[in-house]
């Protein structure tokens, strides 16, 4: 008989996210994911002027905080036939590449790390010991005995207060825990470290976009002029910053965050049979370098999966009706023609019809509606999207850059190619993916530096700013690669105003509850898949594999209506 458990809120996420699994003979044989707060932002952006949008739907999240400007931007340009100068594309690439350094590094330490890192065992470490180590995986300049000891007495003098501060409530000493001491206090150092080397790389942002988080974007290139001189402006000084901040975080890649990757992955291989879930995988693709117009250009390549077959990559168009769709029949939500039917972004309706119980409930009726998220499919499957899906792509497409950083790690762990599909897998192709990004930032950098020398300094394209000049009806779709996965916006443009407006995000297509026909998405799928449950009071395990998608879920949901008036109130329990 089944014992059924429910993990609300998930912490270590942006947003509400809940999860309940039936646990049967210490395993997940049944699981459920529920978005419990609602957005709308569709709603807010109905009849306004669709070069504003960028500006409503960055405000969707301050975690992914440059992604949905960028889609948006994309989509509103695709509408008008609008392309954006070589300039402009640079600092947006530059920008993407800031975000997903900084991305995924925090995503590594600060909301992951502590699902295999235990603290309280980093105690136990011998100092000495501890820095060899750690000069013996890394050339990292902090690593002498004193820097150990002295952190390891900071740690105890929290330990014995009974105040362990922003490590309270961890279940430490967990049996699942399999790090030695000495590893512990490593990655308990390096989690403090990346608190203080984050806050550097997102200047980036604030360089070009004038702040972080929501930094500015503009329809037709970017919202910021380059002159070496002018002091106002995005002169040699503040181009030099630039490259030292990418510089520096390349160095905290290389030399710190994937040696920890590495050696904490080596301790829990038995994770790379774990939590893989589906085995079908969406990217849409980023990283133009020829334009935005030219995917075959992008550096993350687009394309889909389907049954762990990397043999075969399908081609994706966002723009065919039977690719995308979005289902509600189990979300709080519904459609005119019916809950069953599946509706393409352009034709989108974001209406709630909320009838599920009212929070705090002990379970979800889950045999009905039961999450705020939508379920969006790609001809009619259920898909993962994020670095893991971003990796395998690239991998199946042939393209050696991915090829190497993933031969090699496998290598130096000694695992198979189909250790990929887990949750070790999704966690690993994260880091694998921050090394690809810090290299390329570099090269887009000193493209940057090369076209400003040859006179270039264009940086928007304002042609088509006048309404108008444009069409009396227009569709468009831009689409980007989110550090989670992969996102999009649809617009409809009618009189010059928005008339519909339907975003799709990563965890909308990961955390997502059961389509019409049953069928689960990405979390649900891969709680299913061998994931083991040492003690139903401490559910670490299914916080390890939904941790490793690194939700986000104030993106994901569709908390104030049209008018600005509170719509729904989730309480935390």
């Amino acid at each position: 008989m089944s014992n059924r458990i429910v993990v609300d809120p998930i912490t270590r996420i942006e947003g509400h996210l809940r999860i309940e699994a039936d646990i049967q003979d210490g395993k997940v044989v049944d699981a459920y994911s529920s978005g419990t707060m609602v957005r709308l932002i569709e709603r807010i952006l109905q009849g306004r002027d669709p070069r504003d949008a960028w500006a409503f739907v960055g405000r969707v999240c301050g975690v992914c905080t440059t992604v949905h400007s960028l889609a948006s931007c994309r989509s509103v340009e695709d509408a008008l036939n609008i392309v954006i100068p070589p300039n402009a594309e640079i600092v947006r690439n530059l920008m993407f590449c800031a975000q997903y350094m900084h991305d995924h590094v925090v995503h590594f330490y600060h909301l992951h790390a502590l699902d295999w890192v235990d603290v309280v065992n980093a105690l136990q470490a011998d100092p000495k010991a501890t820095s060899e180590l750690a000069q013996s995986i890394s050339n990292w300049p902090k690593s002498s005995t004193g820097y150990f000891s002295d952190l390891q007495k900071r740690i105890k003098g929290f330990v014995e207060s009974g105040q362990l501060g922003i490590f309270t409530n961890g279940y430490w000493g967990h049996p699942a825990y399999k790090l030695p001491p000495e590893v512990n206090l490593i990655g308990l150092a390096h989690y403090l470290e990346a608190l203080e080397w984050q806050k550097e790389m997102v200047k980036v942002h604030a360089i070009f976009g004038g702040k972080n988080p929501h930094p500015n974007y503009l329809v037709g290139g970017m919202a910021c002029s380059i002159g070496l001189d002018d002091v106002s402006a995005i002169n040699a000084e503040r181009l030099s910053y630039v490259g030292r901040l990418f510089e520096e975080g390349k160095r905290f890649v290389e030399q710190v965050y994937i040696p920890d990757l590495l050696a904490i992955a080596s301790f829990y291989k038995d994770w790379g049979a774990i939590g893989g879930g589906l085995g079908n995988y969406l990217v849409y693709g980023d990283l133009p370098t020829n334009g935005y117009n030219d995917p075959s250009s992008f550096l993350i390549p687009s394309g889909a999966i389907l049954n762990k077959d990397i043999s075969q990559v399908y081609d994706v168009d966002l723009r065919e009706d039977a690719q995308v769709q979005e289902f509600v029949s189990r979300s709080w939500y519904e459609y005119a023609d019916g809950d069953n039917a599946g509706l393409h972004p352009w034709k989108g309706e974001t209406k709630l019809n909320y009838t599920g119980p009212k929070p705090p409930y002990e379970h979800l009726n889950v045999e009905e509606k039961y999450s705020y998220l939508k379920t969006p499919r790609w001809k009619g499957n259920a898909m993962e999207v994020g670095p893991l899906a971003r990796m395998l792509v690239g991998y199946a497409r042939g393209r050696e850059d991915f090829k190497e950083v993933v031969d090699g790690a496998l290598a130096k762990l000694d695992v198979p190619v189909t250790a990929l599909f887990s949750t070790l897998g999704r966690t690993a192709a994260r880091g694998l993916e921050t090394q690809l990004i810090a290299n390329w930032a570099m090269d887009f950098y000193e493209q940057l530096l090369t076209n400003i020398r040859n006179g270039d300094t264009r940086m928007a394209d304002t042609s088509k700013f006048n309404p108008e000049r444009w069409e009396t009806s227009a569709q468009g779709v831009g689409h980007t690669e989110a550090p989670r996965g992969a996102l999009a916006h649809w617009c409809v443009i009618k009189d010059q105003k928005l008339e519909n407006y339907q975003l799709v995000v990563p965890t909308t297509w990961n955390a997502s509850p059961r389509d019409p026909e049953g069928k689960m998405s990405a979390y649900e799928s891969s709680l299913m898949d061998n994931t083991p449950i040492a003690d139903p009071e401490q559910p670490l395990e299914i916080l390890r594999t939904v941790h490793s998608f690194d939700p986000c879920m104030a993106c994901a949901v569709h908390l104030y209506d049209e008018e600005g008036k509170q719509v729904n109130r989730v309480k935390v329990l």
